[in-house]
């Protein structure tokens, strides 16, 4: 394993220059392999765990659900707290900040920012509680893209570039992480369910995040400083591919659904009846079979 990561050491210094050193020895971070087997054992289990699932019964998993998303929830608030205070005492610069130029609050950056890669292979588990309770629709290419290409991505970003104009994304990442991750772990207690009308706006939020990225990436390519330009070019490029992604589903998942609606509700208006849109949720149902018909006036 260790000749094979140091055969790739000479294509990475070539295609990316040299590795900081101010990670040297950090966990994960010396050697890309375990990195890259981590991957190819999630896209494994991606691919052969609903096959597993198929003829068996879903796991509850209600109770480490609430504990995984609080845990998650409670890291996210942590990351953005520190990254926010890291550049405040760093005095970074919006439109562009080196890696280098800040002290001991690079430092902090880095730190900081290891955890959030690191949170990157914790949130594999995101999609084995899908397999687990067998909801299949929600691994979606999307998903799994967003999932197994992060990890990579910032494995790379720790070795090169772990602090400076990074900060960015990772900061407002972990912020949407902490409403996600709060409704995640809400949903997961049947009784929250009815008043979790909020999932729509975490995905116009997330959406949001990757503009606001390009436009804070784009202040560097057009402003420079000692960050590497290569990197920009990719966190454009990278960020691009997500809004494609998130906007597909945003229209599969939202727009479709209230079409969906408007169409039923037409229906039922044609049919002479309208049925209650959320009626078995809000427990209204019960209107439509149990209203008597009134009996005819003697007149």
């Amino acid at each position: 394993m260790e000749n094979f990561d140091a055969s790739l050491s000479p294509y990475f210094k070539a295609l990316l220059g040299t590795r900081d050193t101010r990670v040297k020895g950090w966990f994960l971070l010396d050697n890309y392999i375990p990195t890259f087997i981590c991957s190819i054992i999630y896209l494994l289990i991606v691919w052969l765990g609903p096959k597993y699932m198929k003829n068996r019964q879903p796991f509850s998993c209600r109770g480490i659900l609430v504990v995984y998303n609080l845990g998650l929830t409670l890291l996210s608030l942590y990351m953005f707290c520190e990254l926010v205070t890291g550049v405040w005492e760093g005095r970074y610069n919006f439109f562009c900040q080196g890696t280098r130029s800040a002290g001991e609050s690079d430092m902090k950056i880095i730190r900081v920012l290891w955890w959030y890669y690191f949170s990157k292979l914790i949130e594999f588990m995101d999609t084995f509680f899908f397999i687990l309770r067998k909801n299949n629709h929600q691994i979606t290419v999307l998903h799994v893209y967003h999932h197994a290409s992060m990890l990579n991505i910032w494995w790379f970003v720790m070795n090169w570039v772990p602090c400076g104009h990074s900060y960015f994304g990772a900061t407002l990442n972990s912020f949407i992480h902490v409403l996600m991750y709060s409704y995640y772990g809400l949903s997961s207690v049947p009784s929250m369910r009815p008043y979790l009308w909020w999932k729509k706006y975490i995905t116009q939020g997330q959406l949001l995040q990757f503009v606001l990225t390009i436009i804070q990436t784009s202040c560097g390519v057009i402003w420079p400083c000692t960050f590497p330009l290569g990197w920009l070019y990719f966190q454009i490029g990278y960020m691009i591919s997500l809004i494609a992604l998130f906007t597909n589903f945003y229209i599969q998942t939202y727009n479709r659904k209230g079409a969906s609606r408007r169409k039923d509700h037409l229906k039922d208006h044609q049919n002479g009846s309208v049925a209650a849109a959320n009626g078995h949720t809000n427990n209204f149902s019960f209107l439509q079979n149990n209203v008597k018909p009134r009996k005819p006036r003697k007149d």
